[in-house]
């Protein structure tokens, strides 16, 4: 039922493509990230809150649709609808129902709770197509309020000390998520690198409590932020923007931060593991829970998921597309 494509991944019978990468005519997305969401298509079709994202994205000249989940649609010889992915605001697994069986596009996903989305809702289906971003037994996450807790003591401990905290973390989703969390345990102030603000303010305008959030820039100069909170995309580090911090603490929240070495080769004094996608444990358990006789693998670590999904006896595959799961930057 999808094929691949030069642009992505491509439904004959429906007439689209899903999360291209190329320019196509129709283009169902899954959320909002920057390997999901590309400029170049004729027309889009996302879950409902996800539409202000993606128009904040692609601006008010590209013509942009939304259903409600679970609400369907038919589109050629398919039956279409979405379905909570709880990665993001507005994420989606997309189910297509047609001559081929039910196939199921999870996109990304994880299986934590996130005050910021609706949570994951397992979907049975025929084949089953998967993101594998840590599609290893290495990968396995904290509980959230441990790791919250972990950011709020070494907060304190930089406040002490005189440091400000600067806070790496990807501009959609990872940041509202941190901003969400800590609003449950404070009432502070955060200060935010001004590339964030857009998607912070969509959050609120979609009815996500958060901390209240000021721009870096839009202090005076000469302005001391020793003690803050200081959240950042991960291209602001090593820019001139950051000498206005003065004396810092540098971290950065993502499942990368498992590993240890990879903490160290990319020289952050701290490391909190906080994905957006599901872990080791959660991959597996969500495949079962899908009921799938056909599991394809995609981004991430695919080869070697699929082949232990083999040595477990199901039908296991891997499909080629330019999704990054967790990206090297925003």
């Amino acid at each position: 039922m999808l094929i691949e494509s030069p642009s992505g991944l491509f439904c004959p019978a429906g007439g689209f493509h899903i999360d291209p990468w190329g320019p196509a005519g129709r283009a169902l997305i899954t959320h909002v990230h920057g390997d999901h969401a590309r400029a170049g298509s004729q027309a889009y079709l996302c879950a409902e809150p996800s539409r202000r994202l993606l128009e904040r994205r692609f601006g008010p000249d590209v013509r942009i649709e939304a259903l409600p989940y679970g609400e369907a649609i038919t589109l050629g010889e398919v039956r279409v609808t979405f379905h909570p992915a709880g990665h993001i605001l507005g994420s989606a697994q997309i189910r297509i129902e047609g001559a081929g069986g039910v196939w199921v596009v999870a996109g990304d996903y994880k299986r934590a709770a996130d005050p910021t989305c609706a949570p994951f809702e397992p979907v049975a289906c025929d084949t089953f197509i998967t993101e594998s971003t840590f599609g290893l037994p290495i990968y396995r996450w904290d509980r959230t309020e441990v790791v919250v807790a972990e950011i709020l003591d070494w907060w304190e401990d930089n406040r002490r000390n005189e440091r400000t905290s600067v806070l790496f973390c990807y501009t959609a989703g990872k940041t509202q998520r941190i901003l969400a969390e800590l609003a449950r345990v404070s009432d502070g102030r955060v200060f935010v690198h001004g590339a964030m603000l857009p998607m912070i303010e969509a959050y609120r305008e979609a009815g996500v409590h958060m901390l209240a959030t000021t721009s870096v820039t839009e202090q005076p100069k000469g302005r001391k932020f020793a003690g803050e909170l200081v959240l950042a995309p991960l291209s602001a580090r090593g820019t001139p923007w950051m000498r206005r911090l003065g004396v810092h603490s540098d971290a950065f929240a993502s499942g990368l931060m498992r590993v240890r070495g990879v903490r160290r080769q990319r020289a952050f004094d701290r490391g909190f593991v906080l994905s957006d996608h599901a872990d080791w444990p959660a991959l597996l358990d969500t495949i079962a829970e899908t009921g799938a006789a056909h599991v394809i693998a995609t981004h991430g670590h695919a080869e070697p998921f699929a082949r232990y999904l083999r040595e477990q006896g199901r039908d296991a595959g891997v499909m080629r597309t330019s999704w990054e799961g967790e990206p090297e930057g925003d």
